[in-house]
């Protein structure tokens, strides 16, 4: 399914209140495209520089909730300050992406724009930044709470024998969790898979 490119007042209600104006000045001073997506599993957000001279392109999933929605477009832009600078000279998320990135997340951490646990949670996380939120589990599972996915749960929620679907339609039922991840049986094979506790699942009867 193609991109939908959005006026830039149209992302006011993908964003946080009291944060627009912050954002809309902040994307002012570069050349780029912001495209609001359909959900992508892959990836929440990504960035691709202009093959040329012209304007870069952002794309962020729509269906993120307001505060990880402004979390990725400021990881994204942080990735276009990078390649301004350095173009494809250094790595996608080594040191000089983590001190872009820290830097814009510091301005809206300022200004009070986060609620008081992810606010913890990113300070937390600006001590050794990840490569995505799904890459911070702590992050990821503060992020979670303001989500209003119905019949929505992390597998790290459910009980022992719960049975769950996966977005691909399969069912499974939790055994027992090991570390980090949890062992479920798929109901129609018997067989054994290893899940992340952070991973997203329905429910069943879905």
């Amino acid at each position: 399914m193609a991109l939908k490119e959005h006026p830039l007042d149209a992302i006011r209600t993908f964003l946080p209140e009291g944060c627009f104006d912050a954002v809309a000045n902040l994307m002012h001073r570069y050349p780029l495209h912001l495209k609001i997506k359909k959900e992508r599993r892959s990836v929440l957000g990504d960035f691709r520089p202009s093959p040329g001279h012209g304007r870069h392109t952002i794309s962020v999933n729509g269906n993120l909730n307001s505060y990880h929605f402004l979390i990725t477009l400021l990881h994204e832009i942080a990735h276009m300050l990078v390649w301004e600078q350095y173009r494809n000279r250094v790595k996608p998320h080594g040191l000089e992406w983590k001190h872009a990135f820290a830097g814009l997340l510091s301005d809206f951490l300022a200004n009070k724009i986060f609620p008081k646990d992810i606010e913890e949670a990113l300070n937390q996380s600006m001590n050794q930044l990840a490569a995505s939120t799904c890459s911070d589990p702590a992050l990821f599972k503060v992020l979670h709470r303001y989500d209003q996915k119905e019949n929505q749960i992390l597998i790290e929620h459910l009980k022992g024998n719960e049975v769950f679907q996966t977005h691909d339609g399969r069912t499974f039922r939790v055994l027992h969790k090991r570390r980090t991840r949890f062992e479920c049986e798929e109901i129609a094979t018997g067989r054994k898979y290893l899940f992340p506790g952070i991973y997203e699942v329905s429910r069943y009867p879905v």
